[in-house]
């Protein structure tokens, strides 16, 4: 055997004696770190935002049922044993009547209800309702517990002019577009602009009632030539304003505000298990007794940008 051969082989014992002690050393200096991740019983999750556009027969009217579950878990959609919207409308004599829309699941494992299409009489809400003031309650039951939420209809005013910005607020890589509306001066307004993608932005009318109003929206990226992009302005009260205020700013840089629900932002819909009396449903004396999520119905007025 030559000197090389020896040399080789030394070397390549060395080697494999050196690639050993490594994964050792890897492995044995490995631990197992436990952490801890928030842990409490599952809540139902309601996603009840109907989106109208006046211009179709019927509300889109469809909730989106799912449970909280662990930390890094998945989102689990849920059934429910009933689900029902009572709309209710008063006179002038103060004197209400009302109907009734039940909802059944599109599809068995969905956890998205619609009205259901196999009741004996229809059950879709018309648009034309949302021409009266009207009250509507969502009433759940769900694994043995009863919820509740109302709302009523609020609309939007028309996006006058949505155009493509050569601006940037941080960087090339941004896409702005520039967003115009004239407020109602009758009433007290609040806005909720849906940029496509997850992405919203708020505002009240306080520093332009009745005015025109214009503002930048500074996408983080530059989109291809030819892009289309839906742009959508919101009605919304001053709860539903609140509401997705707290959702936006706990949901910034993840994956939207409608994805993920936040435990620690409450919307407007209530457990009433064992209550009596539809009047106190805002859990007096039952703090941690909540679901998540929220009913409202909203004018939606959608303008479609096309990328330059």
């Amino acid at each position: 055997m030559t000197r090389r051969s020896i040399l080789e082989q030394d070397l390549r014992a060395v080697g494999i004696l050196t690639v050993t002690a490594f994964i050792f050393i890897l492995f044995g200096c490995e631990d197992v770190i436990q952490v801890d991740t928030p842990s409490e019983p599952p809540r139902l999750n309601v996603d009840a935002l109907f989106r109208v556009d006046i211009n179709e027969e019927f509300i889109p009217v469809e909730v989106k049922v799912t449970e909280t579950d662990n930390f890094f878990g998945e989102i689990p959609v849920t059934s429910l044993e009933s689900i029902i919207i009572i709309v209710t409308v008063t006179d002038s004599l103060g004197i209400q009547s009302s109907g009734t829309s039940t909802l059944a699941e599109s599809a068995p494992g969905t956890g998205i209800y619609i009205p259901d299409p196999n009741f004996s009489t229809d059950q879709r809400i018309p648009t034309s309702a949302v021409e009266v003031d009207l009250r509507y309650d969502l009433i759940i039951r769900h694994k043995g517990r009863k919820y509740f939420a109302q709302t009523k209809y609020v609309p939007a005013v028309p996006i006058d002019t949505i155009v493509q910005g050569t601006g940037n607020l941080f960087s090339d890589d941004e896409t702005e577009v520039v967003v115009t509306i004239t407020d109602d001066a009758e009433q007290d307004n609040f806005y909720i602009f849906d940029f496509d993608f997850d992405e919203y932005l708020i505002t009240e009318d306080e520093f332009y009632k009745g005015q025109e109003f214009q503002f930048s929206y500074f996408y983080d990226r530059k989109f291809e030539s030819g892009k289309e992009i839906d742009i959508s302005i919101l009605g919304a009260d001053e709860s539903f304003y609140n509401y997705m205020d707290q959702l936006i700013e706990q949901t910034e840089g993840q994956q939207g505000p409608f994805q993920t629900p936040v435990a620690t932002v409450r919307g407007n819909v209530f457990d009433i298990t064992g209550l009596d009396n539809r009047d106190i449903f805002d859990n007096v004396e039952r703090p941690q007794v909540f679901p998540l999520g929220y009913f409202a119905i909203v004018q939606e007025i959608k303008r479609t940008l096309v990328i330059e």
